[in-house]
């Protein structure tokens, strides 16, 4: 069992201040896998602290010295790349192959991608005779999620050391092992002391005494729209920048002319990987009326495919990751069946066989309509709704019927035709054809998922300032 009692905080693990604590989860056999200490505003203060004490050192380092820093951080990693896999297992219910594969390898290629753009990025930049100068930002709190755990820290922190800003980070306390790893690949590596502190806790405390810190420059928060929003109250007294990516509802638009066997099979893999716990996954799947029926057969068919099991099985789809959000999920299926879609795959309950731990049927909802709980809530589970247009131009305006626009996907036999479409779409990542993600790509969304972006050289540019200094050239 995993005891993490200390705090790191000015390059020390330290006894916290709080003395509560929390016990987590493993979700797959719902026993206590480990136990975490929670902070409290005392002990953000003292992390915020040591931030701001390195910030004036470390934000004048070198474009070497901080590429030197980040090699000796990937290497680190890849040493410790299994254990960080584990640790995700344990803690969010991740099955092996996804937790040694996408999950803990994303991380990995985040480090890669920052080291790659840290290398070629223009900090100063000659307009006329004025420089347009970027520069860190300064203190940056980082407020991570639990579904995928390692690759939303890395790709804040990444880019935060990379430019030269110091960090504080709170990660979710549902899934807070493979932080901890992190922070000791850091140490390991020769962060200086205060650039990168970890406090564990809660949202409403920890995570809100950082959105509110007076000495916090950013806050860069991932997670729901609703939490997100409470972040954005919190800043706006000090009007720190605040970077959000919150939550989505995608459409996966398959036009008439796709192979509609294998878009319809991807689409509903893709709801089903790491159990529908993926804000981007394309949820609402809409397909052309004529071939309705055809595409319950099918999804029903790739939906018998998943198999759900415990992670060190050979299992596709483990938990979820809490009760909570078992129950969640358990609710919006029965709006489902109680708002009239037809169940063609899964429903309530748990798989047979697996009565221990959060696990959810593989669920597909077919005939479902725009005003149904199930096409208008991210259900944030193994859930998929079917959705029926009658041309592209309903299609496009199912699409965009909703309040959240992080991501969008396409699917047609022309590659035109798929860009045509996409251009009407209003989300900040569109897919065609089943591309795979692209992690130099600016990401983030639309609307009420978020704002700013994430990942490659964007990523770089929301931990910056920028400064004009007119008149550093002599003029004509």
């Amino acid at each position: 069992m995993r005891e993490y009692r200390k705090f790191y905080i000015g390059g020390k693990w330290v006894d916290p201040v709080s003395t509560d604590s929390l016990d987590v989860i493993n979700p797959a056999t719902e026993q206590i896998a480990g136990t975490i200490s929670l902070g409290n505003s005392a002990d953000v203060d003292r992390a915020v602290a040591a931030a701001r004490r390195a910030f004036p050192s470390f934000s004048s380092t070198s474009r070497q010295e901080r590429l030197d820093l980040l090699k000796a951080i990937a290497a680190e990693y890849q040493r410790r790349i299994a254990e960080i896999a584990a640790a995700i297992t344990e803690e969010m219910g991740a099955p092996a192959w996804l937790a040694r594969g996408p999950q803990a390898a994303l991380g990995a290629k985040h480090i890669a991608v920052g080291i790659n753009v840290l290398e070629h990025f223009a900090f100063d930049e000659l307009k006329g005779t004025t420089l347009i100068a970027r520069e860190p930002i300064g203190v940056c709190a980082l407020i991570t999620p639990w579904n995928w755990p390692i690759n939303q820290i890395t790709c804040k922190v990444v880019p935060a050391l990379a430019v030269g800003c110091t960090i504080v980070l709170k990660p979710s306390e549902i899934a807070p092992f493979s932080a901890q790893l992190w922070t000791e690949i850091l140490d390991a590596a020769g962060v200086p002391a205060g650039v990168f502190n970890l406090v564990n806790g809660d949202g409403p405390t920890v995570g809100a005494a950082l959105s509110r810190h007076p000495d916090i420059d950013l806050v860069s928060f991932t997670g729901s729209t609703r939490a997100g929003i409470e972040v954005a109250r919190a800043a706006a007294p000090t009007v720190k920048r605040v970077h959000q990516e919150l939550g989505g509802k995608s459409p996966n638009i398959i036009l008439a002319d796709a192979n509609m066997d294998e878009a319809v099979a991807r689409g509903v893999k893709a709801v089903m990987t790491n159990s529908g716990q993926t804000c981007t996954a394309p949820t609402r799947m809409l397909v052309p009326a004529s071939v309705n029926a055809r595409v319950k057969d099918i999804a029903r068919n790739a939906t018998d495919t998943v198999l759900v099991g415990t992670p060190n099985s050979n299992a596709t789809m483990g938990p979820v990751v809490s009760q909570a959000q078992w129950a969640k999920i358990q609710t919006l299926i029965k709006s489902g069946i109680d708002e009239g879609a037809t169940l063609i795959a899964g429903g309530l309950g748990k798989p047979e066989g697996l009565e221990k731990g959060y696990y959810v049927r593989p669920t597909v909802f077919a005939d479902v309509t725009a005003d149904m709980t199930i096409a208008r809530e991210e259900i944030f589970g193994p859930v998929l709704a079917i959705m029926p247009y009658a041309d592209e131009a309903e299609a496009i305006r199912i699409a965009n019927d909703t309040p959240y626009g992080l991501a969008g996907y396409v699917q047609s036999g022309s590659l035109d035709n798929a860009r045509r479409v996409m251009r009407q779409i209003r989300a900040g990542q569109i897919h065609l054809n089943g591309a795979p993600p692209d992690l130099t790509a600016p990401f983030g969304g639309y609307k009420m998922s978020g704002n700013g972006r994430e990942w490659g050289e964007a990523a770089f540019h929301e931990f910056l300032e920028t400064k004009s200094v007119i008149g550093f050239e002599p003029g004509a």
